[in-house]
């Protein structure tokens, strides 16, 4: 019997590491990118002065270039790199707005789902079990309007893209609404940064500084974007209204 109970913790360090072996491995990616040198070719610095040698790869291998890009996309966006929009810069550069934007919004995707799953098999089951009522409460009401919630989070310019990744994990959203969510949430930013990307030769010519900082909170691109969050908060509203007693 004193057998069986010292197996026990043995078997639950197991689970446990197991468990959380993604995220082990995803933190252990992050950090072997960063000790190769990784950020110094996602950068500005690197694009100006490879321009070229990417241009002519991309009209040898156009087909290639972008399944390799739209891999490359998710594999950072999978480990976190907080460099998104400068990636975003370079499929922009490579490919145009249209196509740059596309391959974009794809790889990204299936980075934000493989960190989500990621994030949902390490913790999120761990975390419903703790939560206390606000929570629980928090949860109910995200689930009873879950695909307005996840896209109004999508489109909040101030949050961070790998934050957004990970939160949805720690409650129990359906993967299906995720993706939908992420994909057409993430499609007015790809395209803004795109647009830059496709520009940013003429920028580099004219000798001037490129400037990414509050790009997403112009006006011309806010605007639209809140458009955007008040059209998928409307089903919240209405459900709030409609569930209200009527007052005499």
């Amino acid at each position: 019997m004193s057998e069986n109970i010292t197996a026990a913790p043995k078997d639950e360090k197991k689970g446990g590491l197991k468990r959380f072996a993604p995220l082990i491995v995803i933190a252990a990616a992050l950090a072997a990118f960063f000790a190769l040198g990784g950020p110094q070719y996602v950068s500005l610095e690197s694009l100006k002065d490879n321009r070229e040698t990417l241009s002519a790869l991309v009209h040898d291998n156009f087909v290639l270039a972008i399944i390799g890009f739209i891999a490359l996309y998710a594999a950072l966006t999978a480990i976190s790199f907080p460099g998104a929009s400068l990636l975003s810069i370079f499929g922009g550069f490579l490919f145009g707005t249209l196509v740059g934007g596309s391959a974009i919004t794809v790889g990204a995707t299936i980075g934000a789902t493989g960190i989500f799953l990621a994030a949902r098999y390490a913790i999120g089951d761990a975390l419903t079990k703790k939560a206390g009522p606000y929570m629980q409460k928090f949860e109910a009401g995200l689930k009873e309007n879950e695909i307005s919630y996840l896209f109004i989070l999508r489109l909040i310019p101030a949050f961070p893209f790998f934050i957004v990744n990970i939160v949805p994990a720690l409650f129990d959203v359906k993967l299906r609404n995720y993706i939908l969510t992420t994909f057409f949430g993430i499609i007015p930013g790809c395209f803004v940064y795109a647009s830059v990307g496709a520009g940013i030769g003429a920028i580099f010519d004219s000798g001037a500084d490129v400037k990414l900082s509050g790009l997403m909170t112009e006006p011309k691109i806010l605007l639209p974007i809140l458009g955007l969050m008040a059209l998928a908060a409307l089903p919240i509203i209405y459900k709030k209204f409609k569930g209200s007693p009527a007052k005499v």
